[in-house]
């Protein structure tokens, strides 16, 4: 592993990357697993969760519990998901609050955020030949497709909510759509929400074994498919964040509602439109400057995590 995991300034720097982490998976289309990948923490990441449950396994059939711990990563699961946690259970409140009172601008951050994102990962890429060209313009596809899907209305039970967890939680791993947007396309982010805040225990339990369960599972593929095809996976990520560009747009028109947890109506289908079209049909301000400013500082902070990693890693190179 590239850290060691016990050195404490490096423990709150995976805190605040997973606090950025939940912030992100809170609005609907922006993935957590974009944050894990422009601060670099984004293998590491696939990794330990997909290597987790061999290792456990082989420590158990060989009783050798010393040193499961580290084998695990734990200081650094642990550590990514208390921020995480701590995020959503901080911050949501916040960010939903400045998406209904300043949609355009926080939009806007988002759709620079995850653009300058998209290149970041598309220049890893080692040579852009035919296959990855294709596998690009297929994810960008799919993503966009996706993030078109008229959110539907399942029914809770055992299943759905088992089924819910582990698809939401894989798309939180996956940089481009988000948990919770999945949620939403299933007709499942009511009911999840109102779950926690009742306290819904045998619910949570079977969503949070679905989590888990989809969880181990897509990281362990996803890990394998990054290692044995880095520039084809690192060329069809590229395309999933391009496409998912479709779910952040700023400019929205609201065609049908649904209710949230407290009873209030919320966007629950919604059409993209031209700066110029918004403004003649919503006759709300476009506020195009505004959002052209919110763009670029969204691709400034991208910039500026990139040139900071860049810097530790010379720095460390120098001092080794």
């Amino acid at each position: 592993m590239s850290e060691p995991a016990g050195a404490p300034q490096r423990l709150l720097g995976v805190a605040l990357r997973g606090m950025a982490m939940g912030a992100a998976d809170v609005v609907p289309g922006v993935s957590g697993g974009t944050i894990a990948f422009i601060t670099g923490i984004y293998q590491r990441l696939l990794d330990a969760l997909g290597n987790a449950p061999t290792r456990l396994w082989r420590a158990i059939r060989q009783r050798q519990v010393s040193g499961l711990w580290q084998s695990l990563d734990g200081a650094f699961l642990a550590t990514l998901l208390s921020g995480i946690l701590f995020s959503v259970m901080t911050l949501a409140g916040v960010i939903q609050h400045a998406l209904e009172t300043w949609p355009i601008p926080v939009w806007s951050f988002f759709f620079g955020l995850i653009l300058a994102s998209a290149w970041h990962i598309g220049r890893d890429v080692g040579r852009w030949r035919g296959d990855r060209v294709a596998l690009l313009l297929a994810g960008a596809a799919l993503a966009w497709w996706v993030t078109g899907l008229t959110p539907g209305q399942a029914p809770v039970n055992t299943m759905t909510l088992f089924g819910a967890g582990a698809l939401a939680i894989s798309a939180m791993i996956l940089p481009g759509i988000s948990g919770s947007f999945v949620l939403l396309l299933l007709g499942m982010y009511t009911p999840v929400l109102s779950a926690i805040d009742g306290l819904a225990v045998s619910d949570l339990a079977v969503f949070a074994l679905g989590c888990g369960a989809g969880l181990l599972a897509f990281a362990r593929v996803l890990s394998s498919l990054m290692h044995r095809f880095p520039d084809r996976m690192l060329a069809l990520l590229t395309g999933v964040m391009l496409g998912a560009l479709n779910a952040v747009w700023p400019w929205k028109q609201t065609i049908s509602w649904r209710l949230d947890r407290d009873g209030e109506r919320v966007p629950l289908v919604q059409e993209n439109l031209m700066p110029g079209d918004f403004g003649a049909v919503t006759g709300e301000p476009v506020f195009l400057k505004t959002a052209l400013m919110a763009v670029l500082i969204g691709v400034i902070l991208v910039f500026a995590v990139d040139g900071y990693r860049a810097f530790r890693q010379c720095k460390k190179r120098a001092l080794s």
